[in-house]
């Protein structure tokens, strides 16, 4: 018996709410952190709460995505769902800091399965020359929910209790499971027989789990030229190896060695690396200079996020509009034109730049990064058959969370051997001088006020010169983007001929 027909607006109405849940659930905590620190304690864990959900997220993404592919999109995306849900039910009854650690990472399992599946979804959902519209729409989504979250979560803080940051996932998390439950009917997948490549799983997520923990704990649990530094990127670069030979051997490989032959593909997966680091450096690095250069507090550095977010949201969507009247390679061109004078021109930021200048420069870097959304994710699965579509749609957000997790590591390290020779520079006699200084210190109004004003304003120079140096070294990012961008040849989204005269048609009436 066929499947019943899905309802296409109900289905879309529950997938846009579990992505908004688990995008939402990255930013949301930001804010509450301060109070949930002063409830449960463990200042010096606090920065787990954040990583465990991060690295549980990204080593479940492609494993999720393959078993989408085998046993079904609907099954997957109910079990992310209701893991995700557990997770936040259990993180809202934490009494400890350990336990909450725990328990995100439980829901980073869950957000890892609805990420990817959500775009698969969409991709069996809807024809071509619908797609990139879609693409972008739920692209705009992480847009919306970087500049949700911290709202969200300051006010769930001062006005109800921290707990509701997660139980609010709850009754929204119950709407997306019954709309997806009732009234999504997919095909059943043709590859069900295949066996579970159990061996590939287990290298790829140890190598995995080694390298995020190196990136996550290095320079700050321990001394990057340490010996528990040197184990984790050794197990890392260990267990990918033998990942690598697993995946030449086995029938059913986790991720297919042979996706990466294809240059559209692999080009790709190195633009949204790419594209990951240097958002990251921006989301990272501005809040910085607005609450250490111009004295903002963190209220007034988020709001400066919010027009670079508006402006992901934006092209994103309108990016998304353009698929299949272009190449993706003419498309991600402007967007990379943008990103490039996004970075050039956040790399000369000083004391002297007027704010609303950031914030423009802001909003350019939006509208760069927000195309990249729907056309990576529409260029990656260019010919792929429904049978790899959700392994194809995992990877794509796997290389920009990895992207986004290097560039962390990457850029903190810049901006802190900057800062140091800075100052090195700027005050050669001070105590200060040559000795390692955490940029926090700026961040607080009473050690500023007992520092001398000569000397806090060379410190100050000191700390907007290594951020513009940061941003120096996302120039290079962007240019590394754009080869990636020009690799991708001039591919573009197939449409039937019957198809592009309705969409000439529509055009010409509107």
């Amino acid at each position: 018996m066929p499947p019943k027909k899905s309802n296409v607006r109900w289905t879309i109405a529950g997938l846009m709410l579990g992505l908004l849940l688990a995008s939402l659930d990255q930013t949301i905590v930001s804010t509450a952190m301060p109070t949930i620190v002063g409830t449960l304690g463990g200042l010096d864990k606090f920065v787990w709460v954040f990583s465990a959900y991060l690295i549980a997220n990204v080593v479940s993404m492609p494993i999720f995505g393959k078993l989408s592919d085998m046993y079904g999109r609907k099954l997957f995306f109910l079990l992310g769902l209701g893991v995700f849900m557990i997770g936040s039910a259990l993180c809202g009854m934490s009494s400890s800091m350990l336990e909450l650690i725990i328990y995100r990472a439980i829901q980073g399992i869950g957000g890892g399965a609805l990420m990817p599946i959500t775009f698969t979804i969409i991709f069996d959902l809807f024809p071509p020359e619908k797609r990139g519209k879609m693409q972008g729409l739920f692209g705009a989504v992480f847009g919306i929910s970087s500049v949700l979250g911290p709202l969200a979560g300051a006010y769930f803080t001062d006005n109800v209790d921290w707990t509701w940051i997660f139980y609010i996932n709850l009754p929204l998390g119950v709407i997306s499971f019954a709309l997806i439950a009732l009234f999504y009917h997919p095909a059943l997948p043709t590859n069900r027989n295949q066996k579970i490549d159990w061996l590939g799983t287990v290298t790829f997520a140890g190598a995995i789990l080694c390298l995020m923990f190196a990136l996550e704990l290095g320079g700050k649990e321990f001394a990057w030229n340490s010996l528990p530094s040197y184990g984790l990127f050794g197990g890392f670069v260990l267990l990918f190896v033998l990942f690598l030979w697993v995946e030449t051997k086995v029938p059913a490989p986790v991720v297919p060695l042979q996706l990466f032959r294809n240059r559209l593909f692999s080009s790709s997966m190195g633009a949204s690396l790419v594209y990951g680091a240097i958002m990251m450096a921006a989301a990272s690095y501005i809040p910085l200079f607005i609450q250490g250069v111009f004295e903002g507090s963190a209220t007034s550095a988020g709001q400066v996020l919010t027009p670079m977010m508006l402006g992901v949201v934006a092209s994103s969507t309108l990016g998304g509009r353009f698929i299949g009247r272009t190449s993706y390679r003419n498309i991600m061109l402007v967007s990379v034109t943008l990103l490039l004078i996004a970075t050039l021109l956040l790399s000369m930021v000083s004391v002297t730049t007027p704010r609303w200048v950031v914030t423009l420069y802001m909003v350019v870097m939006g509208l760069g990064v927000g195309v990249s959304f729907p056309v990576t994710s529409m260029s990656a699965l260019h010919q792929i058959g429904p049978q790899q579509r959700g392994i194809v749609t995992s990877l794509v957000s796997f290389f920009r969370s990895i992207g986004s997790a290097i560039g962390v590591t990457v850029f903190g390290a810049v901006q802190a051997a900057a800062l140091k020779a800075n100052l090195a520079e700027s005050l050669p006699g001070s105590e200060l001088a040559g000795k390692p200084v955490d940029a926090q210190v700026l961040l607080q109004p009473q050690v500023r006020a007992s520092i001398p004003g000569p000397e806090l304003q060379k410190m100050i120079i000191a700390l907007a010169d290594s951020i513009a140096f940061v941003f120096a070294c996302t120039v290079f990012m962007a240019a590394v983007g754009l080869v990636f961008v020009l690799l991708m040849g001039k591919a573009k989204m197939e449409i039937a001929a019957s198809q592009q005269k309705a969409m000439h048609a529509e055009q010409v009436k509107a």
